[in-house]
C-alpha cells in the first residue's frame, strides 16, 4: 500500500464524537514509551503527524488520522502509567475501554510491545482482556533496531511462548523499527488486505 495522504481529523475523549463516516479504523495502543507516535509517523511517512514526546503519556485522547481518504489510523491513549493519579488512570482506562468495546468501525487493534523487555504482566493481562471480549488484535513488537536481529527474534519467541500458554491460536504479529523502517510494508500490506476483504464483503 502506498500512502498518498495522511491528515489529522479530530481528537476527543468520547467515542460518540468519533467520525461518523463508517470508514474502517485501525487503532494503535501500547504502554507508555513504547514508541507509538514514532511508529505512526514512520508508517505514514509524516514525521510530525503524531507528536513524539520525551514525556511518556502525552496521548490522553482518541486521535483520528485519515489515510488515503479510505481508512482511519487511530492513536489511542497508552495504558499503565504509574506516575499518574488514580482518578486520571481510571479516566484514561474508561476512554480506552469505551472506544475498544463500543466503536463498531474499529477493524483491528494493534498492540505495541517493546521487544527489548521480558513479557510484562500488564501487556499480557490487556491482551487477555481483548480475547475475553472478542476484540480482533495484532501485535507489533517495536524498537527492534535497539537489539541484534538474533536477540530481537529470541525475545519475540519468548513472548510468543508465553502467550501460547493461554492462547490456542496466536494473533498475527510484526517486528518493527521506526528508525530503520522495519515492518512498514508488512503492517501496511496487512491493513490493505483487510480493507480489500471488507470491500469484497460490501460488494
Amino acid at each position: 500500500m502506498e500512502i498518498l495522504s495522511a491528515e489529522f481529523v479530530v481528537s476527543n475523549t468520547k467515542v460518540e464524537k468519533c467520525p461518523q463516516d463508517n470508514l474502517p479504523e485501525y487503532a494503535f495502543i501500547g504502554r507508555s514509551n513504547v514508541g507509538k507516535s514514532s511508529l505512526i509517523n514512520m508508517l505514514t511517512k509524516r514525521p510530525k503527524l503524531a507528536m513524539t514526546s520525551s514525556t511518556p503519556g502525552k496521548t490522553l485522547l482518541i486521535n483520528h488520522f485519515q489515510v488515503n481518504k479510505e481508512w482511519y489510523l487511530v492513536d489511542l491513549p497508552g495504558y499503565g502509567y504509574a506516575s499518574r493519579g488514580k482518578k486520571q488512570v481510571e479516566k484514561i482506562q474508561q476512554i480506552i475501554e469505551d472506544y475498544i468495546l463500543e466503536r463498531e468501525q474499529m477493524t483491528n487493534l494493534f498492540v505495541l510491545i517493546d521487544c527489548r523487555l521480558e513479557p510484562q504482566k500488564i501487556d499480557l493481562e490487556f491482551m487477555e482482556w481483548l480475547g475475553e471480549n472478542g476484540v480482533p488484535f495484532s501485535i507489533i513488537f517495536t524498537k527492534a533496531d535497539k537489539l541484534t536481529s538474533g536477540k530481537a527474534k529470541d525475545n519475540v519467541n519468548k513472548y510468543l511462548r508465553k502467550l501460547a500458554e493461554q492462547w490456542e491460536e496466536l494473533p498475527p504479529y510484526f517486528i518493527s523499527s521506526s528508525e530503520k523502517k522495519t515492518g512498514r510494508n508488512e503492517i501496511l500490506d496487512y491493513i490493505d488486505s483487510i480493507n480489500r476483504s471488507l470491500k469484497t464483503q460490501d460488494s
